[in-house]
């Protein structure tokens, strides 16, 4: 994906894209940018297809696959001769984490498949002189008590980022991370409802209203872009300025 280019438009234009998550949220507007730059763009989910989801991206790609289980990641690699993006987006939680099973169940989701899929496509990513983009979180950097795998998971991804960074900068993968906090997606739906607890974030973010997900995408499309071409390691908070109190 070497490219001379200072600019963003039109740059990923017939590059080939792997969003995981990538029916809803944030990995659905992630999606929607690159078809927009003109990308060939490859999404993965849970569900048997596509039209199983409300309201998905239109004109992409999908496998289905529960990356949970290394059987599945070894598929979703199995499907690409070329890759020049890889946006690792996946990811739950669950409000069970105090109970082993689960705790690990996360920790699989949101930290093992990325390592595993990572290490998997990076041939792939080293010919093309690609980059990756994980999606982690403000748990990355901020504790939260009642869901000790997702923060463990996502600091931990903060951690892997910066060391595939350090080790496959020699290679032209560039590796880093974004970290969105109250963003408007389904996810956010039971809190965005709650005036009552809707008030005590927005007191929380200097900004004062829920970030969107294009706004996240926008950045992560930066960062895969010859834009950020010297950028590797790094993290973002896309947070309107939360973790400034």
């Amino acid at each position: 994906m070497n490219d001379n280019g200072s600019g963003m438009d039109g740059w990923a234009r017939g590059r080939s894209v792997l969003v995981t998550g990538g029916t809803q949220g944030i990995g659905k507007a992630v999606a929607e940018q690159f078809l927009a730059q003109g990308a060939h763009v490859t999404v993965t989910g849970t569900r048997v297809h596509l039209g199983c989801y409300d309201d998905p991206p239109d004109g992409v790609a999908y496998i289905q696959a529960d990356l949970t289980w290394p059987e599945a990641r070894a598929d979703v690699a199995a499907h690409f001769d070329h890759l020049d993006v890889l946006v690792n987006n996946a990811g739950r939680g669950s409000a069970r984490e105090y109970e082993q099973e689960e705790f690990e169940h996360v920790i699989d989701t949101n930290l093992n498949a990325v390592m595993d899929l990572s290490v998997r496509l990076h041939p792939l990513l080293k010919e093309t002189g690609g980059s990756i983009v994980n999606v982690g979180s403000l748990a990355s950097f901020l504790a939260l008590k009642e869901t000790p795998a997702y923060t463990a998971s996502k600091a931990g991804l903060l951690g892997l980022t910066r060391a595939l960074g350090d080790k496959w900068a020699t290679d032209g993968v560039r590796v880093n991370l974004v970290a969105p906090g109250f963003i408007a997606t389904r996810m956010t739906e039971g809190a965005r409802q709650n005036p009552d607890r809707e008030r005590r974030l927005m007191k929380a973010i200097p900004m004062q209203r829920w970030g969107e997900p294009e706004e996240v995408a926008r950045a992560i499309l930066f960062l895969a872009s010859p834009a950020a071409g010297y950028i590797t390691g790094q993290s973002l908070a896309i947070d309107g300025g939360l973790m400034l109190r």
